[in-house]
């Protein structure tokens, strides 16, 4: 919490639509990728200077520019005002704090996600803010670092595959969310494994150490429930909000990507419900491991019990004792002690007891 405090009090006291960059710098440097294209025309190049970006503005083919790296302020306020976007725009396009929204400007439409990923080696979720503008005939996409969940978009379009190539930019933007969204089910399908995994740990052998990934695990979904929740509301906007930038041949695939959404969602309240029960399962556990403990002392002391009360009689320091003068007095109270012992144990055998 102290961190994030001090990222959002870099812009105390500045006028709105100042550009600073919010967040950790994740890339080394900016990296900008071009893709041009339309059924029969397809185009792909790495732009070594944003002004190589311009020209694609007002061409009748498809463009999506990618651009990896938020911390050279420059290069997005360059790209801003060429393609005419509000100094409020970039603004949250370089906080990467932000909350996942769609705004409408008429002209472009401006989205914000959280792509997610989950670190095998940390065993934790991890993610990106992913800003994406669609305008009549492009699609920019800001990534805090290289590396993102549209691999097999890019394929598709190199080569051909499916109706992308023939569509417009709105089913680009369409194919980029879905991509994002269709990851969700990979986060939740290793929070599965991790939850069966506690589970399982819970009721053979609770640790101390279970406690604490119990935690861990209740904050992952805390954080995931944040990020996933407001994508609802930010489909079912782009689907029914009228804009004339998406096609009524889009919205139908939109639907099908908000059904995805209310399929995370309510996977991720039933896992929560099911670690916020974690907390008690292991409290029984504890508790009917502790109970095991105290069942076999409590065996134990009642058994000797009797054996100390014969102790204590044959202990005393009276002269007149007969056992005490008899030959056969000694292995006789170790063999009475024998049957005492083996009594008890069958008796509690017999209840039940142990």
């Amino acid at each position: 919490m102290p961190l994030l405090i001090k990222r959002r009090s870099k812009k105390s006291g500045l006028p709105p639509g100042t550009l600073i960059h919010i967040g950790e710098k994740k890339a080394e440097k900016v990296r900008i990728s071009i893709i041009d294209y339309d059924e029969t025309h397809f185009q792909e190049k790495e732009a070594k200077t944003v002004e190589e970006c311009f020209p694609f503005k007002d061409k009748p083919t498809v463009t999506w520019i990618n651009i990896d790296g938020l911390h050279d302020v420059e290069i997005i306020e360059k790209i801003g005002k060429h393609f005419g976007l509000h100094p409020l725009l970039l603004e949250d396009i370089l906080n990467t704090e932000q909350r996942p929204k769609m705004e409408d400007f008429e002209s472009y439409i401006f989205i914000v996600l959280k792509m997610l990923y989950y670190e095998e080696e940390a065993h934790e979720i991890e993610a990106e803010q992913v800003s994406l503008i669609l305008g009549s005939n492009f699609v920019l996409s800001f990534q805090e670092r290289e590396g993102d969940v549209f691999k097999f978009i890019r394929e598709r379009i190199r080569n051909g595959k499916g109706r992308i190539r023939k569509a417009g930019a709105d089913y680009l933007a369409y194919a980029l969310v879905d991509a994002i969204v269709d990851h969700y089910f990979i986060i939740l399908e290793k929070l599965g494994e991790k939850i069966e995994s506690i589970e399982e740990e819970l009721v053979t052998n609770p640790l101390p150490e279970t406690l604490q990934t119990i935690h861990h695990l209740k904050k992952e979904l805390i954080f995931l429930r944040k990020s996933v929740w407001p994508v609802r509301e930010v489909i079912n906007v782009l689907e029914r909000g009228g804009s004339a930038l998406i096609h009524e041949s889009t919205g139908i695939y939109l639907r099908d990507v908000y059904d995805h959404t209310i399929q995370v969602i309510d996977s991720i309240e039933t896992f929560r419900d099911m670690v916020a029960g974690m907390l008690d399962i292991y409290l029984s556990s504890v508790s009917n491991k502790m109970n095991e403990v105290m069942k076999v002392l409590t065996i134990i002391a009642t058994i000797f019990i009797p054996l100390t009360f014969i102790a204590g009689i044959y202990g005393m320091n009276f002269e007149y004792m007969p056992e005490l003068g008899w030959r056969w007095g000694y292995p006789v109270v170790w063999l009475f002690i024998g049957a005492v012992v083996i009594t008890m144990v069958f008796y509690f055998r017999r209840k039940k007891w142990i």
